[in-house]
């Protein structure tokens, strides 16, 4: 993973989840020695509408709105300390700049909602496009129960699927408790529909079982290899015959920072686990990391 070099991305738009993120990220850089990039993007193609050419006038005043954004965004990382921190307002629209940028950079970090641009429409668009193609780690901050206040303690909560593809984010995962000091609780939901949902209740039970115990041991030969190479981390394991997305959702009401993968089995039934990634940004209670796979990155 391209976690020891480089500059961790932020986008930044003047909103009160930007600045969140702004918070997020500038922690995240000096955790792990990195430095800080804040971009902003200055969507000019939205001043042409109805036929008509905007003026300079207009396309000063975004500019200048947006020196103000990436100016407050710099104050803001620095509070928390020194950092190396760059700049950037390139023309071009949120998502296609933030996932361009995902190519080179160890990490993109984004707020949940905020302005979208002068127009003032929501973020949440970019940080569902950013986290889906993003070509490194995304993390999208979220505050709790819906608000700005973001969780800088608690548990760290990674989504197991049992499959090599979860293996990026598991090492993520271990990775993140480990600088944090925090306590890792490893979620493996085997089952993406209850059993009621196709047979009813009279059949299958020794199956269940059977599976269950087969899952416990998948589960726990996923976890073996990260727990020597991370003795300092205490995990805890959670196996549920459940939806994914619901158990992690559940969880991140507790948690510091829940980390997924952008796809996997999901469950037994084959489900992809890109759902329950995308159900977390959405969601969610705490930072969702969402680490691609290795054919995704």
């Amino acid at each position: 993973m391209k976690t020891n070099s480089g500059e961790i991305v932020v986008g930044v738009d003047g909103s009160a989840g930007s600045k969140q993120a702004v918070l997020w990220a500038a922690d995240e850089a000096r955790r792990r020695h990195l430095g800080l990039r804040i971009v902003h993007g200055l969507r000019m193609s939205e001043l042409y509408y109805g036929g008509g050419l905007a003026g300079p006038p207009l396309f000063d005043a975004v500019r200048e709105a947006g020196e103000q954004f990436v100016s407050e965004a710099k104050e803001t990382a620095l509070s928390g300390g020194d950092l190396p921190v760059t700049t950037a307002m390139p023309v071009d629209a949120p998502s296609p700049l933030l996932i361009e940028l995902s190519k080179e950079a160890p990490m993109v970090v984004v707020g949940a909602s905020g302005k979208g641009g002068f127009t003032g429409m929501l973020v949440g668009s970019t940080a569902a496009a950013v986290s889906r193609h993003g070509h490194c780690p995304v993390v999208v901050v979220r505050g709790r129960n819906h608000t700005t206040y973001v969780p800088t303690s608690g548990l760290v909560v990674v989504g197991v699927d049992g499959t090599p593809s979860s293996e990026p984010a598991i090492e993520y995962a271990f990775e993140e408790a480990s600088h944090r000091g925090a306590e890792l609780v490893a979620v493996h939901a085997w089952s993406d529909v209850t059993y009621d949902d196709v047979y009813g209740t009279a059949r299958l039970v020794p199956e269940w079982q059977s599976l269950e115990e087969g899952e416990e041991r998948l589960f726990a030969e996923r976890l073996a290899g990260w727990q020597e190479k991370y003795p300092d981390v205490q995990v805890r394991r959670h196996l549920v015959r459940d939806r994914a997305r619901h158990v992690l959702i559940e969880q991140s009401a507790v948690a510091q920072l829940v980390v997924v993968g952008t796809r996997g089995r999901g469950g037994f039934r084959g489900m992809l686990l890109g759902s329950t990634s995308q159900a977390l940004v959405q969601h969610a209670e705490c930072p969702v990391l969402v680490v691609p796979s290795q054919d995704d990155a």
